[in-house]
């Protein structure tokens, strides 16, 4: 059989450009390549500025990751001073980091990655009573009912009968690569309607605290901007507060009630997918969730686990800690940029933002996303290596919610389903929802933590920077929801010198780096089945298994500032 190259450009149901092209030989990926189809100059708008103002700008770099950047870029210029943070501060950040994570997760599962795996189309012919029942079985989910989900497929039929399928249209209903039975499709279509209630509910949350959202308002290099008076309804009250804990409450029956046993039920029906996507096992993911005011305590660990053992799992146990520091790279050898210099892998401290496109190159240069690395290795970033990280590390709730879902898991298959199954494509979006699980849990501690210090009378929430002459340099982390971020700045005089942001998507969508080797997505594609290269939806199964969010890992900008587009307000 001759090898057919496959191109899927745009991937969608993703943030950002990307494209993804195939070398498919006898019903398998041969070879793959990742290419961001957009440059990031956000390194460049920040040359010069004020380090106060960066976080501003780096949470533009994309409409659904913008909490994250805020976070990290804070956090890297504290660093650089050395600056403690209130506890106030840091319980705040952690709500609000927490909540965005839930939402993300949500959305993942359900908007993004659900329909490569759940026919719509099949939902149409289920017995409503057959996916109430299925839905029993599962968890006593109270909206599981009859009434609910008969409603459900009689707004889907409506969508059908009216000539299109609205948000489900373009979908690749009726491939041989779809086996779900029409009930679980159902109940699964029910969970995605759901779904954007309750992912609108954690928003609500990081809302509340952050002022707006998308873009939060409530940061500040030393803090937040959130005062804490008792006796002033202006400022963040108890009633506020009480507000919050009443959506935290809601969003618990549906993440531990539909969404983990719909992950389950669906990773065990696809059992197969276990054997397919693991690409890189090298995972690195970093602490978060800071429990003092200098970052050595963290709620949840983080750490690196080499070839998927986790009984060599290595800890990173601080904002200051050197082996992560010292062990990230970025390579441009197969970049739309050039070092000056010379072109070898450079740590972000010297990082350069210098574009220099060419034609699209199998053996070049072909993407906008750059190659990090740790320690010279490609390692994988993302839920499943925090999960992975946080078992190794003995975290009590991320081995609970692991055990349920995998219990849910073999139960539906019928045989038990090991920790090793998540080395794969499916594994990836199983990790997705424990640690979903997990943020919950977070979140409401979080919240106890900050109610508890509060009570002590202490409502500080902001301790002033001051920047002395010369030139400093801080890094800053945070396990965002598509994993490891961070942000790197070298600051002179005051101003902003140098600034790198190190992104999930540039880890895993980045390209082969200085040595060839292969960037996690182009190497979880190598030996994945494809029925037919006409329809390759199972490219796009390991590929939305990421949750890639290509406007982190690129970024635009047009240095001829043209208009782009006008809107009329009538």
């Amino acid at each position: 059989m001759s090898v057919a190259r496959i191109t899927i450009d745009p991937i969608t149901r993703i943030e950002g450009h990307l494209r993804i092209d195939c070398e498919v030989n006898n019903g398998k990926v041969s070879n793959a390549w990742s290419s961001g189809q957009m440059w990031r100059g956000i390194e460049i708008i920040l040359q010069g500025r004020d380090p106060r103002d960066a976080w501003l700008f780096t949470q533009r770099i994309c409409g659904v990751c913008t909490t994250v950047h805020a976070i990290v870029s804070v956090r890297a210029v504290e660093n650089a001073l050395d600056l403690e943070v209130p506890l106030n501060a840091q319980y705040i950040r952690n709500m609000i980091v927490a909540a965005h994570g839930i939402h993300d997760h949500i959305v993942h599962f359900y908007q993004l990655a659900a329909l490569d795996w759940v026919d719509i189309v099949s939902a149409l012919s289920a017995s409503p009573e057959g996916a109430a029942k299925l839905g029993a079985s599962l968890s006593d989910y109270r909206r599981n009912g009859l009434p609910e989900i008969r409603q459900i497929q009689e707004k889907l039929k409506a969508f059908v009968g009216s000539g299109q399928l609205g948000v489900f249209a373009s979908g690749y209903w009726g491939h041989p690569a779809m086996k779900l039975p029409p009930e679980v499709n159902l109940l699964a279509a029910t969970h995605y309607l759901q779904a954007l209630e309750y992912q609108r509910i954690a928003n609500r949350i990081v809302a509340i605290l952050g002022s707006k959202t998308p873009h939060i308002q409530n940061l500040a290099v030393g803090g937040v901007a959130n005062p804490i008076n008792p006796d002033s309804q202006s400022t963040l009250t108890l009633e506020r507060l009480f507000a919050i804990k009443a959506e935290i409450d809601k969003l618990g029956e549906f993440v531990n009630q539909a969404m983990i046993p719909d992950v389950a039920a669906v990773g065990a029906l696809y059992a197969d997918w276990t054997r397919h996507g693991a690409g890189v096992t090298d995972y690195l993911s970093v602490p978060d969730l800071p429990l003092d005011t200098k970052g050595t305590q963290f709620e949840l660990p983080g750490g690196y686990v080499p070839k998927g053992d986790l009984s060599q799992f290595k800890p990173i146990a601080s904002y200051r800690d050197a082996y992560f520091r010292d062990g990230v790279k970025e390579s441009v050898k197969h970049a739309w940029y050039q070092y000056k210099g010379n072109d070898a892998a450079r740590h972000p401290y010297e990082g350069q933002t210098h574009p220099h496109h060419t034609a699209f190159q199998d053996d070049g240069k072909y993407s906008w996303v750059k190659a990090p690395t740790f320690y010279d290795q490609r390692v994988q970033v993302g839920p499943l290596a925090n999960v992975l990280a946080m078992v190794a590390a003995g975290h009590e709730p991320t081995q609970r919610h692991l055990k349920r879902l995998l219990d849910i898991a073999g139960a539906v298959a019928g045989s038990p389903i090991p920790v090793e199954a998540l080395h794969s494509t499916i594994g990836r979006i199983a990790a997705r929802a424990v640690r979903c699980a997990v943020l919950l849990e977070s979140l409401q501690n979080q919240w106890q933590l900050l109610i508890n210090n509060i009570a002590k009378g202490d409502f500080t929430t902001f301790n002033r920077p001051v920047f002395p002459k010369g030139e400093i340099r801080g890094f800053g982390y945070h396990e965002a929801p598509r994993g490891v971020l961070s942000h790197w700045t070298v600051i002179e005089n005051g101003k902003i010198k140098n600034y790198q942001a190190v992104v999930p998507s540039t880890w895993n969508a980045g390209p082969r780096d200085d040595a060839d080797a292969l960037g996690p997505y182009e190497a979880s594609l190598v030996d994945n089945p494809v029925a037919d290269p006409e329809l390759p939806l199972e490219v796009l199964r390991t590929v939305h298994s990421f949750d890639p969010c290509l406007a982190c890992a690129i970024h635009l900008t047009d240095t001829r500032r043209r208009s782009t587009v006008q809107v009329k307000a009538f």
